[in-house]
């Protein structure tokens, strides 16, 4: 009943607000977050020193807090991008960059790394293209949020959101056809779905599913990577990345954590680290956090 209540309100009064208040509530929770969410302010803060070692521990705080914040405004943010009229959703999200890697219809994959504006950049692509995507999303464990994500983010143009459970098969079919896939690849999913490769100098866990799915559907690779900004969103496209994939699977998951380096360098504080990136290790290795 409380997560029902929660969509009602977020459908009904949040989106309806100023988004200058919006945000201000989010900046109001995020900072209360910081200080009671002890567990998560640990993992974020030892995320950002095992990344950023040079860093002062006050620029790893400010970051941290940043996090949170910006978690907690993107969060709310999904009020109004999954509610509120299209013309005020394409006011606030912009896409840039080289729009030109969507057109046609090579088969295209969109590295889209967990930023925390992810899903305004989801919805960015098919406000500005027809094509049809495709994209990967772990089921939310309450029924009511779950449809509450798959609604939204299937509310514009021809989208389907595939269950990791789904397998490959759609994936591939829909790029081979001339579609796009926007794949979230950079999380921890465990030893079995995943290889070694540095991310900041540290071996990482990470899923080699970007270099895989480029060779079996035939198709180009091309970053995205949305900001939150102070009027909304700007998600960019990046050229498409020359050379991928080269035939040898751990090179291509390796410059994989090298161009989201590149990503996240300008903006840490905007990045998913709250969650336990580097949580499997290799055997032998002791725990992280």
């Amino acid at each position: 009943m409380s997560a029902r209540w929660g969509v009602w309100l977020m459908r009904q009064v949040l989106a309806r607000l100023p988004l200058p208040v919006l945000r201000g509530l989010g900046w109001l929770i995020g900072r209360l977050l910081f200080v009671l969410a002890r567990p998560r302010r640990k993992v974020t803060l030892r995320n950002l020193e095992l990344c950023f070692p040079q860093a002062s521990a006050a620029q790893r705080k400010a970051w941290a807090q940043e996090c949170f914040v910006v978690f907690c405004q993107t969060w709310l943010d999904r009020s109004w991008l999954w509610a509120a009229p299209r013309e005020v959703v394409q006011a606030r999200v912009q896409l840039q960059g080289a729009l030109h890697e969507l057109e046609g219809d090579t088969p295209t994959i969109i590295f889209a790394p967990h930023f925390y504006g992810m899903d305004a950049g989801g919805l960015a692509l098919p406000l500005h293209t027809s094509r049809a995507f495709t994209s990967i999303f772990s089921t939310h464990p309450n029924p009511a949020v779950d449809a509450w994500f798959m609604q939204g983010r299937q509310r514009f143009g021809d989208v389907r959101m595939l269950n990791r459970a789904d397998g490959v098969k759609p994936i591939i079919a829909n790029l081979r056809q001339g579609g796009l896939l926007y794949l979230l690849s950079d999380m921890d999913f465990g030893p079995s779905e995943s290889i070694f490769v540095p991310f900041y100098g540290v071996q990482t866990a990470t899923v080699p599913s970007l270099s895989r799915f480029a060779r079996l559907g035939r198709a180009k690779v091309v970053g995205m990577v949305t900001r939150l900004t102070s009027t909304g969103y700007v998600a960019e496209i990046t050229p498409a990345w020359e050379h991928f994939p080269s035939g040898d699977v751990e090179a291509d998951t390796a410059r994989m954590n090298q161009e989201l380096q590149h990503y996240i360098d300008p903006m840490p504080g905007q990045y998913y680290w709250v969650h336990k990136r580097f949580k499997t290790r290799p055997v032998g290795e002791p725990s992280v956090y």
